[in-house]
């Protein structure tokens, strides 16, 4: 009798055991991420009526070829003064050494309330100045970019009197 117990003591889980404790801690861990997806992500802001029914006739409308009303509209540019934003043309400039080498920027400004096109004109025109100083060896690398931030930070500062809070690069090419 005692041989029998240990041979029935030492019999293995079946598979379909094994494979149900998985499927319910996959679905537990599912459901945890889900919750808190939903607690950490802010809820989709949805759209007013109003825009909803203006979109509507748009999309279905004849003669559109197959167009979706996606495709027809244009994005709204974050860069606009009444955001404080300003959007500089692009800078293309001679590198100092070696002066076969060119850059390209492309920079926007961001101001502390409303901004200045004067302010943003003349800034333009001295990181314009400052980039035909640089060297490919000053720029080259993650830790060139960055001084390369700082100063043109640091120039900004000066230039603005404190009014612009950030220097942000759209494009960086040199070539």
């Amino acid at each position: 009798m005692a041989e029998e117990e240990q041979v029935v003591a030492e019999k293995k889980p079946s598979i379909v055991i094994t494979i149900a404790i998985i499927a319910v801690l996959t679905l537990l861990a599912g459901g945890g991420g889900w919750l808190v997806g939903n607690m950490l992500a802010p809820p989709p802001a949805e759209k007013p009526a109003e825009e909803v029914a203006k979109a509507e006739p748009a999309a279905g409308g004849h003669g559109e070829g197959g167009k979706s009303a996606a495709a027809g509209e244009e994005v709204a540019h974050i860069s606009t003064p009444a955001n404080g934003i300003v959007l500089l043309d692009p800078i293309t400039s001679n590198l100092a050494y070696p002066s076969e080498n060119r850059i390209r920027l492309e920079v926007a400004l961001m101001f502390k309330g409303a901004a200045d096109v004067k302010i943003a004109e003349e800034i333009h025109q001295d990181i314009m100045a400052y980039m035909r100083t640089v060297t490919l060896q000053q720029v080259q690398g993650p830790r060139g970019f960055q001084y390369l931030r700082e100063d043109l930070q640091e120039r900004v500062d000066l230039r603005s009197e404190g009014r612009v809070t950030n220097v942000m690069f759209r494009t960086f090419v040199i070539e």
